[in-house]
């Protein structure tokens, strides 16, 4: 036989192989209630990715049915339990778009925010996900603040926060040590501005009143020591920036000085 015959041949068999493959696993509609069964098994038993599989059929099975929405949801739970967020958030957001009435929209909502939240790294990485979290959570504490997922959300938030106000302080100090001073400042006053609610603020303060010292700006550094020891008198940072100031600006000391 021919080379030209052989690969003919063989192409000839895998064909009707395909063919066979197909034949064996005919496409079988089912009930909506047996396929939204089979989901439920496979979520409680933690067959995440078999589960997704049914729901998903369900939806596409029967896209009609008061069921196919509930599968988009679950759908997008199972997906965020194996940690496929790109693919869970596209669900929600279908389901979001589809069905903005739903009595489980704010469910909806809040499950974006946890794909987001479930992806935030430590300071030392890119924030963009602290930042989409962020965003995610703020909607849903605005748009359903009386319902159950709006106190978890604010609890996530101050959390999410402090990572974003944690990565500007990390950034600031890098830009102190390479001699970048103004950046630096643009970096602490983004904290005092955004961020004073968070862990971070003691420590920004501090660092601005270093950085305004440096490049001779005395009533800035002035102004910044007195929020930190009016607002945080028992503060390291307090104790931190007098010392400073005791070092590099003493003429200033008069107006920080702390109280007895």
């Amino acid at each position: 036989m021919s080379s030209l015959r052989f690969i003919s041949y063989i192409f000839v068999v895998i064909t009707l192989m395909a063919g066979c493959s197909k034949k064996d696993a005919p496409y079988v509609e089912r009930s909506v209630n047996d396929l939204y069964n089979d989901a439920m098994d496979a979520m409680t038993a933690n067959r995440f990715k078999d589960a997704v599989k049914h729901f998903d059929e369900v939806e596409r099975q029967h896209p009609y049915s008061p069921w196919a929405a509930k599968a988009m949801l679950m759908s997008a739970y199972a997906n965020f339990q194996v940690r496929e967020y790109d693919k869970s958030v596209s669900s929600l957001e279908s389901f979001i778009q589809l069905h903005p009435g739903h009595e489980d929209i704010a469910y909806a909502y809040y499950m974006v925010a946890l794909n987001y939240y479930d992806q935030i790294s430590t300071i030392d990485h890119d924030q963009r996900m602290t930042e989409k979290s962020e965003r995610a959570l703020d909607d849903v504490i605005r748009r359903f603040p009386e319902s159950q997922y709006a106190r978890d959300a604010r609890l996530k938030m101050a959390l999410a926060r402090d990572h974003l106000a944690g990565k500007n302080l990390d950034v600031g100090r890098y830009y102190i040590k390479v001699g970048a001073v103004v950046a630096a400042i643009g970096r602490f006053n983004k904290i005092v501005q955004k961020f004073h609610d968070t862990s971070s603020i003691e420590e920004a303060l501090y660092r601005l009143v270093e950085c305004y010292i440096k490049i001779g700006l005395d009533d800035q550094a002035l102004a910044c020591a007195s929020v930190l020891g009016h607002n945080y008198p028992g503060s390291k940072w307090y104790v931190e920036a007098y010392q400073f100031i005791s070092q590099y600006a003493p003429h200033l000391l008069k107006a920080t000085q702390p109280a007895n």
